[in-house]
């Protein structure tokens, strides 16, 4: 029985997400500013529902980012305290992807351009293509401003738009006929993306568990 746990907190949503033996039990709230109250709670409700504890747990699927630097970090000092206590390996996952899986799940989309609102006039970018069950980045991940973004050599009636960034659609040059720019990451679909890596031998040591910000400078430094 393999059992695998997901949480992510980069966004506006907080989730979690457990599989145990291709079943999966979610819970998923948008709630800014509560991620650090809520997603050990949510946790142990999956935990209590399935009739497992903590010590059941194989592995850990983290949101790896980008997002929202304060909620990024509140997954990885989630992760690495469970994973340390527990003494089980961690699978960062990017939350660029997880967003795609999402539009892939509800949409059946097989081509998506995901974009996060960065602030500072920037979007996190990242086009995925599905392959096998699973979205896989095409090119690289960036944050750019909208203007910039590499956009993906597919016809109109081949891709979609998701993520918080689309808010961003009048600046993006050809932009796709159907965009989601409501969609945030859910901890459902980090597993599917979780389950493959686990599957491929490549789960981390706790201590691998670190953001990824793509932008160098987190913090506008204060004026002296």
């Amino acid at each position: 029985m393999t059992v695998l746990l997901a949480l992510d907190t980069a966004t506006e949503a907080c989730s979690v997400a457990l599989l145990r033996d291709g079943a999966v039990l979610s819970r998923y709230d948008v709630i800014p500013r509560l991620h650090a109250q809520r997603v050990l709670p949510m946790v142990q409700e999956l935990l209590d529902e399935a009739g497992l504890t903590a010590s059941d747990i194989d592995a850990i699927a983290f949101g790896r980012g980008p997002g929202a630097f304060t909620g990024v970090r509140i997954a990885i000092g989630v992760v690495q305290g469970l994973a340390f206590a527990l003494d089980r390996p961690v699978l960062p996952v990017s939350d660029l992807a997880v967003i795609a899986q999402r539009a892939y799940r509800e949409t059946s989309t097989t081509r998506v351009a995901v974009a996060i609102d960065a602030r500072m006039d920037e979007v996190y970018w990242g086009c995925y293509e599905h392959s096998h069950g699973e979205m896989r980045l095409v090119g690289r991940e960036a944050v750019l401003p909208p203007e910039q973004v590499p956009l993906p050599h597919w016809s109109d009636s081949e891709w979609s738009g998701a993520g918080t960034g689309w808010g961003y659609a009048d600046r993006i040059p050809h932009a796709p006929r159907s965009i989601l720019a409501d969609l945030l990451p859910h901890a459902q679909d980090m597993l599917t993306l979780a389950a493959n890596a686990w599957a491929r031998g490549e789960a981390l040591p706790a201590e691998s568990a670190q953001p990824i910000y793509l932008r160098d400078n987190v913090a506008t430094p204060k004026k002296t």
